[in-house]
């Protein structure tokens, strides 16, 4: 399997546009100690020629751009992306959806509740129905792509999408809302979990001795973005699980004997972005990397 990185941070890329957090100061001042990065999203071939989308990004237009396997070829009107498998109904992980209306088929996967919100918004009625083939997936059922890959959606703890919300909100729940995927090869797989609120033994257990992992970066700290003036909320209650602390990702998988571990989804506050940072050494002597915009896993 052929894996690119299309993008590596969280819902505003980095820089985010509105923000001048230290992290962000140092981009926009060009400082070489970070990189910019666009919005979450991975790509994935078993053939190098076909390829499906692990969620559609904002920016996906300028990551096709930026990633020549993705570039049409042949017809006048062609592409390499054959599908998208959405792990929930977060803007940032739907709104690329609306760059791929220009009359070219694909098949677009999901969970039945995230599916149905796409459905039921009429801006995604762009994407015409002739084409753009829709195929909702039970959790933990494997689903083959037609595309020599199969993919498995399994519940983890998240919750529901930001413009969904309500005045309680369950964060934590294990249902539709927030899947991780596994996707095989049939010789090798590996798991992306862009979204988790905790790190808990279901979602340990499943990830325990794989080969590799994408997972949830968000966040250094569980407050981070209250600390900065930033939010009222802190990681948790954002659906997502912090690095550091005695229950962060960093802590719960030192033990895991996963293979190859690298955090993506990485919000521009975070100091991981830095990196010659105390926080980018401390993740990198745990055995995990930092996913980049362009890298490519080969595995």
């Amino acid at each position: 399997m052929r894996i690119l990185v299309l993008g590596s941070a969280a819902g505003g890329g980095f820089p985010q546009w509105n923000c001048n957090c230290p992290v962000c100061q140092l981009a926009w001042s060009g400082d070489k100690r970070v990189k910019a990065r666009s919005q979450s999203s991975l790509a994935v071939s078993a053939d190098g020629e076909r390829w499906v989308l692990l969620n559609a990004s904002p920016d996906l237009r300028q990551q096709i751009i930026n990633s020549p396997a993705l570039h049409p070829r042949g017809a006048s009107r062609q592409s390499p992306i054959s599908a998208v498998f959405v792990t929930n109904g977060d803007i940032d992980h739907l709104a690329g959806l609306l760059t791929l209306r220009e009359q070219q088929a694909f098949t677009l996967f999901g969970s039945h509740a995230t599916l149905a919100q796409v459905a039921n918004s009429s801006v995604f009625g762009v994407l015409n129905k002739a084409l753009v083939q829709t195929r909702a997936v039970d959790l933990e059922s494997t689903v083959d792509t037609g595309i020599g890959l199969k993919i498995t959606p399994f519940a983890v703890p998240g919750k529901i999408p930001l413009y969904l919300e309500e005045d309680v909100v369950d964060v934590g729940a294990e249902g539709e809302s927030t899947v991780g995927l596994e996707i095989s090869d049939g010789a090798k797989s590996f798991f992306y979990v862009p979204g988790c609120s905790d790190v808990n033994e279901r979602v340990f257990k499943r990830l325990q001795g794989a080969d590799l992992v994408f997972f949830d970066g968000t966040t250094y700290t569980d407050d981070e973005m209250v600390a900065l003036g930033l939010s009222p909320k802190t990681a948790h209650r954002m659906g997502h699980v912090a690095l550091s602390g005695e229950n962060g990702s960093l802590a719960r998988f030192a033990s895991s004997g996963i293979a190859r571990k690298i955090y993506v989804h990485i919000n521009n506050t975070n100091p991981i972005l830095i990196e010659d940072s105390k926080e980018r050494e401390s993740v990198e002597k745990a055995g995990w990397e930092v996913a980049y915009d362009g890298m490519e896993v080969k595995l």
